[in-house]
C-alpha cells in the first residue's frame, strides 16, 4: 500500500492515516512530523530547516524531500503520505524518489470537504498547550468545557485555529493543491471521498475505492 492523502486541512487524512496503519501496517507519514521529530534531533536537515525557520523563511524542498527520502527507508511495508506533496515540484521529486526504488504509487486520495463545514470544524479545535492533545468542542469536547480530561489544566486556542486564520489557510491550500489534483487526475492516480462523513463511513468508502473491502474487516 503506498498512498498519498490530499485534501483541506480538517478533512480528515490523518485520522485515516492512522486507520490504515493500523489495519495493514503502511506507514502514516506526516510531514510536520517528520520536521519536528528532525528539529528535535538534531539531525543535519533538522538543524538546515531550523536556520530557514529562524529566518522566517519557507524550507526549501530539498530539505523537505532529504527528510522524505530518509523516511522512506522505513516504509518495506508501504506508506501512506500526509501532508506531502504540497507542490508540483514536490510531486515530481517523489515520483523520481519511487521509480529509484521501483516503487509504484497505488493511488492519490482526495479527501473533499467544503469550506463553511471545515471552518466551523477546524475553528472548534481547542488545545492542551502542555502535551499538544485536541479536542473538538463539536465532535470530541472534553468532559469539562475549556479544561484538559487528563490533567485538569486549561485549554486553549491556537491562533493557527481562529475562523478567520483558518479562511486563510483553506484558501492557501485551494490554490496550491489545485494543480496537484489535476496532476495525478491526468495520470489516472487519483481517487476521491467525501471527508465529512462519519470516520467509519469514510473508511468504508475510501477502502471500497481502494478495492479493499475484502480485507477491511
Amino acid at each position: 500500500m503506498r498512498l498519498i492523502f490530499l485534501g483541506p486541512p480538517g478533512a480528515g487524512k490523518g485520522t485515516q492515516a492512522r486507520v490504515l496503519e493500523e489495519r495493514f501496517g503502511a506507514k502514516h507519514v506526516s510531514t510536520g512530523d517528520i520536521l519536528r521529530a528532525n528539529r528535535t534531533a538534531g539531525t543535519p536537515l533538522g538543524r538546515e530547516a531550523e536556520g530557514y525557520m529562524a529566518r522566517g523563511e519557507l524550507v526549501p524542498d530539498t530539505v523537505i524531500i532529504g527528510m522524505i527520502e530518509h523516511e522512506l527507508e522505513t516504509c518495506a511495508a508501504g506508506f501512506i503520505m500526509d501532508g506531502f506533496p504540497r507542490t508540483l515540484a514536490q510531486a515530481e521529486a517523489f515520483d523520481a524518489l519511487l521509480a529509484r526504488r521501483g516503487w509504484d504509487l497505488d493511488a492519490a486520495v482526495l479527501f473533499v470537504a467544503d469550506r463553511a463545514t471545515l471552518i466551523a470544524r477546524l475553528s472548534a479545535r481547542w488545545t492542551n498547550p502542555r502535551n499538544g492533545r485536541t479536542y473538538n468542542a463539536l465532535s470530541n469536547p472534553p468532559r469539562v468545557a475549556g479544561i484538559d480530561d487528563d490533567d485538569g489544566g486549561p485549554l486553549v486556542q491556537r491562533d493557527d485555529d481562529r475562523a478567520e486564520t483558518v479562511a486563510t489557510r483553506l484558501a492557501e491550500y485551494e490554490a496550491k493543491t489545485e494543480p496537484l489534483v489535476e496532476y495525478y487526475r491526468r495520470r489516472g492516480q487519483l481517487i476521491a471521498v467525501d471527508g465529512l462523513l462519519a470516520v467509519q463511513d469514510v473508511t468504508r468508502a475510501l477502502l471500497g475505492a481502494l478495492g479493499l473491502e475484502a480485507t477491511s474487516s
